[in-house]
Formats: structure tokens, C-alpha cells, sequence
């Protein structure tokens, strides 16, 4: 028990997460679930690998694909391997500090994955719109002030609404019907007056996604019409044809979370059970297809990717093949 501001707040020791309790067939997800993370792992590692270390990719539009691959892979390792440990070892109780932890690191990548969509979207836009001045306007410098401003912008904002969570009494329940300490669910938990975090969770929705969905809605209603304006077809073709994966990326993205921040949080109209999985898999699916999608289709990652692939194969080849040499010369 904590007392602020003359009131007692009480805090629990922590909280069970009972989001999959009552699914079944959950343990074909939990494996499905761990084939993501593992690829999650993987391809955004390659990616963020080939960038570091090629200075020829040291460029703004990379820039911006390495800070996607950065959050994507920090996003599903907050929450994957928790739902995993769930799983194998039943232990559903997460500590009251740690919960809040996790809640900061979620909300926090979550945001940050909804702004690095933005910024993809405002790389294409001076792109396409004003490719004479591309080299002037989107510098290495003002992507980096950019993307440092919408990380110091998320980790401020969460820290906030995840910091007016130590307010809240739990006097009550403290079983979480989400898969992770999800801020909803834990702040309907309270005992006291929880208006603050109500507000707090209707801003996140409208900064996080409503706010830059709209951002790249305006940006591609200003693409289209530049594109439509050229008079030659190739170059209409070769224009959309380089928007293509960032579509997809924003439509795997958004629409799920709109979907469900709309329905379940203000309209309440969908089952939890459907929620949970809902969530669960909008919000761990992104960070797995936006390296296949994007990231590892772009023209110069492609390039480097083959080539380290080919290098490794032929370093594994090489390893194999001593053996059978140093054999060869012990019989002679």
C-alpha cells in the first residue's frame, strides 16, 4: 500500500494474465505465435545488419527503413516471448512494477511503429512530389531530427499516461483479460476514479493512430495527384509501383488496430476473447511482414541480402569440406 496525497492507493503485488485461458487448440497458436517472433528476429536483424555496416545505405530513405526494423524487433520481443513463457511454464503473474514496464515498452513501439509508417509515407512523398529538391529537403540530418523527435514525442507521452497508473487502487481483481499488462484492461481493474486513464487511452488512440493515418492518407491524396499530372505512363507506373509495399505495411497496421481500438474500447461491441486474438495477432503480424514486404524487397537490401546469403553458404561449404581434407591426409 502506497499513500499519495493523503489517500490510501493500493497496489497489488501484481497481476495474472488470463488473456488465452479459455481458447482452445492455444497451444497450435503459441507455435505459430513462436514461427513469427523467430522470423521476426531474423529478417530484421538482416536488415538492420545490412544497413549498418554497407555506408553506401547510409541515406535518409534508410534511415527510415532501419528505425522500422529497430521497433519492429523490440515490439514483438516485448510481448512474444512473455506469451510464450505463459504457456510452457503456467506462470501467468507478472509483478506490479514489471507490468507497468511492459505496458511503457509497448505503448512506446507501438507508437513509434505507427510514426515510422509516417515517415516512410513523407520519404515518398518528396519523393515522387518534389524530386528536384529531394536532396535538399530530406537530408540525412533532418530524417534523423525527425525520427529523434517522434521517439523523444512516444517515450515522453507514454512514460505519462503510464506513470498516472501508480494512481489507481486494486482492491478488487487483478486478473488482466488481455495478453500482456494492456492499459484498458488494467486500468478497469481500479477501484477508484479512472477518468484520467480513460482520457489518457482516448489521446494515445488519436496520437498514435488516428494522427498519423490521417498524415499518410493527405500524403498519398498528394502523391496521386502528382502522379496523374505526368504526362508519361511509365513514369505514373514507376511512381506507384514504389508505394505499393508501404501500402500494404499501412493496411496490415492500421486497419486491424483502428478496427479494434474502435469497436472494443469505445463501443464495446466485440467479444474479449475476440479482442485478445485480434490484438494479439495485429500487433505481432506488422513487425514479422514488414521486412518480407519492404524492407527486403527494396532494390539495394535485395542486393546485399543474396550476396550474404551466398557468403554464408559458401563459408558453410568450406567448414564442411576440411574434415574430409584432414581425413584424406592422415590415410595418406
Amino acid at each position: 500500500m502506497t499513500v499519495l496525497n493523503n489517500s490510501l492507493i493500493i497496489h497489488p503485488p501484481g497481476f495474472y494474465i488470463i488473456g488465452f485461458e479459455t481458447f482452445p487448440f492455444i497451444s497450435v497458436y503459441f507455435i505459430f505465435l513462436s514461427f513469427v517472433y523467430v522470423i521476426t528476429v531474423l529478417f530484421n536483424s538482416v536488415v538492420i545488419y545490412i544497413i549498418a555496416f554497407n555506408h553506401c545505405l547510409h541515406t535518409p530513405k534508410f534511415l527510415a527503413v532501419v528505425n522500422l526494423a529497430v521497433i519492429d524487433l523490440i515490439l514483438n520481443t516485448c510481448t512474444i516471448p512473455s506469451m510464450i513463457k505463459i504457456f510452457l511454464v503456467k506462470d501467468n503473474f507478472i509483478p506490479f512494477n514489471l507490468c507497468l514496464v511492459q505496458m511503457f515498452i509497448y505503448y512506446s513501439f507501438a507508437s513509434l511503429e505507427s510514426f515510422a509508417l509516417a515517415i516512410l509515407a513523407y520519404d515518398r512523398l518528396i519523393a515522387i512530389c518534389f524530386p528536384l529538391r529531394q536532396n535538399s529537403v530530406n537530408t540525412l540530418q533532418s530524417m534523423s531530427c525527425i525520427i529523434s523527435l517522434t521517439w523523444s514525442f512516444a517515450l515522453g507521452v507514454i512514460a505519462f499516461t503510464s506513470g498516472i497508473m501508480t494512481q489507481l487502487s486494486f482492491c478488487n481483481s487483478v486478473r488482466v483479460f488481455s495478453y500482456f499488462c494492456d492499459y484498458a484492461p488494467v486500468f478497469r481493474l481500479a477501484c477508484n476514479d479512472y477518468t484520467m486513464q480513460w482520457f489518457a487511452a482516448s489521446f494515445l488512440t488519436v496520437m498514435i493512430l488516428i494522427g498519423p493515418f490521417t498524415f499518410i492518407l493527405l500524403s498519398y491524396v498528394t502523391i496521386l495527384v502528382t502522379v496523374f499530372r505526368m504526362k508519361s505512363i511509365d513514369s505514373r507506373v514507376k511512381a506507384l509501383a514504389t508505394c505499393v509495399e508501404h501500402i500494404i505495411l499501412v493496411a496490415v497496421f492500421y486497419i486491424p488496430l483502428i478496427t479494434i481500438f474502435t469497436i472494443g474500447f469505445y463501443l464495446r461491441l466485440i467479444d474479449p476473447d475476440q479482442r485478445v486474438l485480434s490484438l494479439s495477432l495485429a500487433s505481432c503480424l506488422p513487425p514479422c511482414i514488414n521486412p518480407i514486404v519492404y524492407s527486403l524487397k527494396t532494390k539495394e537490401i535485395k542486393i546485399r541480402a543474396l550476396a550474404l546469403t551466398r557468403k554464408i553458404k559458401i563459408g558453410t561449404d568450406q567448414h564442411k569440406s576440411k574434415p574430409l581434407r584432414d581425413n584424406t591426409s592422415f590415410k595418406l
